[in-house]
């Protein structure tokens, strides 16, 4: 009878967010299966496609760093019918499959203590999501790439992973803003963002629709709240502008623009679009449903990309601290056995998926992946490596966000525009490298003194005059000789 009652139980919060569409006539079952349990306890879980699977958490471990004390990794072991496995938590990991069923961990328990609310909704030690093997990992046609721009195309800060691209990660600050959305960064005014799903808008911002005051709605000048048929409500937010169509009650389509980017309200001054989705979970609150798995789907479905490569999360160390780079997770279409390359700012290369480390000097660091596929294509990502002096740890060390415009469609003899701010510091200047052979450019961003300031970001134009895969790089050094450096790629079609 106990078992019964669990299995209802999941299911009543599977489908606890349909029962308050009053918007919609149609209704959309969410495929995801969510369950929260302890380290010990065990639960039956139907999912969407009827069968029931036997799930039990075994353990949990998370590290911690030496800087923040902040949870940088958590491992869960879990046993699913019979099969015990071991997986790690977001962090730009994807769903997993064992047997017939598919499943992930969003976050564990150590991600909720220490930061400024529980934005999970989370009162167990671990969070499993799970999927029949074979099924999407959210239904095709109800779900687009909320923003237009290639993948990866600027820094990101996605779930679980502390915020760094404004130099939140310093030492002396020690309560941890672990993300629970997803950050896009991009170029400010220019960037489309689009509707993920079809919905109503239900708050724009500073007006929120009549009936929805028990909600994760919190009505703000830059954000857009839409609820879609599932009753997920998606927000986003620093809107540079929000189109004058979209108003509260009105109904939008997948893919219809909402506005562009921006860093207005709580962004940290830097650019980007913060996007997530809440909806009600077991412990009948409020909290976020991780949406990393569902952007990767919608990405691979609309621009079929035949490689992508992955070196995120970013990184927190001491001088001599080891750090573990890692771009095991970088995709290929065909499923190839990627070659994975990386190379160093100190000019050294490892021919390997996974790498240790260590820093000498303090300062921001992008170290480049570089994958290839079986037949020769290639992508690059980069991993960030935010490393402190462990002689004065408490001494700031600066971060530099950079992006361009626009990410697609760029043919030789087009202009790309580019911008850069530097955080943390009003020291020297940016120093371009656009990586055709052309001479170094400087500009001199404000360094984030006024974080809203409407010419925060310095501006440069550039135009490619050949077709090719161009490295970028931009960097800015302070009176300490401490330097901060960012990575892009740019494509240029002919």
């Amino acid at each position: 009878m106990f078992r019964s009652l669990l299995i209802a139980s999941v299911l009543l919060c599977s489908l606890a967010s349909l029962t308050t569409a009053q918007d919609s006539t149609e209704v959309i079952n969410p495929l995801v299966r969510v369950v929260d349990l302890d380290v010990g306890d065990a639960q039956d879980v139907v999912l969407c496609n009827g069968k029931t699977v036997s799930v039990k958490v075994l353990d949990l471990l998370e590290r911690r760093d030496k800087i923040r004390n902040a949870v940088r990794s958590a491992c869960v072991k879990v046993e699913i019918d019979g099969v015990v496995i071991a997986i790690e938590s977001a962090n730009y990991r994807l769903p997993q499959k064992i047997g017939n069923v598919q499943f992930d961990c969003p976050i564990t328990k150590g991600l909720t203590a220490n930061t400024s609310k529980n934005a999970w909704g989370l009162d167990r030690d671990v969070r499993l999501r799970l999927w029949p093997a074979d099924s999407p990992l959210i239904a095709r046609g109800t779900f687009v790439y909320p923003i237009k721009q290639r993948w990866f195309a600027s820094s990101t800060q996605m779930a679980n992973e502390p915020c760094y691209v404004d130099s939140a990660e310093q030492p002396s600050v020690r309560s941890i803003y672990y993300h629970y959305g997803l950050d896009f960064g991009g170029v400010e005014g220019i960037d489309e963002i689009v509707a993920a799903t079809d919905g109503t808008v239900v708050s724009a911002r500073n007006d929120r629709l009549a009936g929805h005051s028990d909600s994760p709605v919190r009505p703000r000048y830059d954000v857009v709240y839409i609820r879609d048929a599932r009753g997920w409500y998606y927000r986003y937010s620093h809107f540079y502008s929000i189109d004058e169509a979209i108003q509260p009650g009105v109904k939008v389509k997948a893919g219809q623009r909402l506005g562009l980017l921006g860093k207005e309200g709580g962004s940290g001054g830097w650019t980007h679009l913060h996007f997530d989705i809440h909806c009600r979970m077991p412990s009948g609150r409020w909290g976020c449903q991780e949406a990393y798995a569902f952007a990767w789907q919608a990405y691979l479905d609309q621009y079929k990309p035949k490689l992508l490569a992955v070196a995120r999360p970013h990184h927190v160390a001491l001088t001599g601290e080891t750090v573990e780079l890692d771009g095991s997770r970088s995709y290929s279409a065909t499923g190839d056995n990627l070659s994975c390359r990386w190379e160093f700012t100190d000019e050294t290369t490892a021919e390997c998926p996974k790498v240790s480390r260590t820093y000498s000097t303090p300062g921001y660091y992008s170290e480049i992946l570089k994958v290839t596929d079986k037949s020769g294509r290639v992508d690059y990502d980069f991993a960030i490596v935010h490393v402190f002096d462990r002689n004065n740890p408490g001494r700031m060390t600066h971060a530099i966000h950079a992006s361009y415009y626009p990410t697609f469609g760029i043919g030789s003899g087009d202009e790309v525009t580019f911008k850069v701010r530097t955080f943390a510091t009003t020291d020297g200047q940016e120093i371009w490298d656009f990586g055709d052979g052309t001479p170094p450019v400087t500009t001199k961003s404000d360094g984030n003194v006024a974080k809203l300031a409407k010419d925060g970001y310095a501006s440069v134009k550039h135009r490619y005059e050949r077709a090719g895969h161009y490295l970028v790089c931009v960097e800015r050094t302070d009176r300490n000789g401490q330097k901060a450096t960012c990575r892009l790629q740019v494509r240029v079609g002919k």
